[in-house]
């Protein structure tokens, strides 16, 4: 049986989980960690199981690097995994199903198991969360801009929305790693709005935190994952209102005025969009109704 596979990983200070990773992919035909000049014993450990290790300069984000990493990659078919992520027996057996028999297939997306917390997290978009993760080689191309899907050229599938063929994703386990990465990415999510000539007004506090919580715990069904599916949803709307206080600090802290005229009708469209989702989301008989309720009172 021909794979002919390599797997990419990029890693920057990654020691903790490299070798769970590459273990979980023992099997391919070619591991490549490109690493960015690690500061632990990340490469040390990738060579110790027997990856091949090459080195990107630092960037702040991994989608240049990842590029770079696919360009060195050896075999047809590629499989792209974080660090913090491995392969289950059975998705691997998929995988190498389709690069073996589906000569007509460029890409594959491929949902993960979003562990947060301890808990596997089904709701919020955390679930299936699909990312184009085999491909190709010359199919599959990211882009120079953070937290974009990449571009891909001929023919595509989706994995079924089940856990036996769900990469698993080991995403924030403290709530002390979700803020330093969110200091990092909501930097960079802002000076990429003020590039693009965004102009920020204070209602962005608001309406921008608010929508992103609604969209996740309401929309989303994030109430399904109970505390973990709440702290999530707040978190992440917590990381919209340091992306748009960024930009605001990126303008010099320009003052704008608020009078309470205004912050009245902000919050009639806040209470009116709670109240909708609560009754959509049928919680009547859930106690966080009554948590809502307080907020638009």
């Amino acid at each position: 049986m021909t794979k002919s596979i390599s797997v990419v990983i990029n890693t920057l200070n990654e020691e903790k989980n490299i070798a769970n990773a590459i273990r979980s992919v023992a099997w391919a035909d070619e591991i490549l960690i490109c690493d960015m000049f690690s500061d632990d014993k990340t490469v040390e450990v990738a060579k110790k199981f027997g990856a091949k290790v090459i080195f990107h300069k630092r960037v702040n984000f991994v989608e240049p690097a990842r590029n770079f990493a696919i360009s060195k990659a050896s075999n047809k078919w590629i499989l792209v995994l974080d660090s913090d992520e491995q392969i289950p027996n059975s998705l691997k057996n998929r995988l190498i199903e389709i690069a073996d028999k589906f000569k007509e297939i460029d890409f594959v997306r491929i949902p993960r198991k979003n562990l947060i917390f301890n808990k596997w997290m089904r709701a919020s978009q955390w679930w299936p969360d699909y990312n184009i993760r085999f491909f190709k080689k010359g199919k599959v191309k990211w882009s120079d801009k953070i937290h974009r899907p990449p571009g891909t050229s001929g023919e595509g599938i989706d994995l079924e929305a089940d856990e036996q063929w769900a990469i698993i994703h080991h995403n924030y386990q403290t709530i002390s790693q979700f803020i330093v990465r969110m200091n990092r990415y909501t930097q960079i999510e802002a000076e990429e709005l003020r590039r693009q000539g965004y102009e920020f007004i204070w209602q962005d506090l608001l309406e921008k935190p608010l929508n992103e919580f609604l969209s996740r715990f309401f929309v989303s069904k994030g109430y399904k994952d109970g505390i973990h599916g709440l702290s999530a949803c707040l978190l992440q709307a917590f990381s919209f209102l340091v992306v748009y206080l960024k930009l605001w600090e990126l303008n010099s802290f320009k003052e704008q005025p608020i009078d309470l005229s205004m912050l009245e009708k902000e919050k009639v469209k806040m209470g009116f969009a709670i109240n909708y989702w609560i009754k959509q989301s049928k919680l009547s008989k859930n106690p966080l109704k009554r948590f809502f309720q307080k907020i638009k009172s």
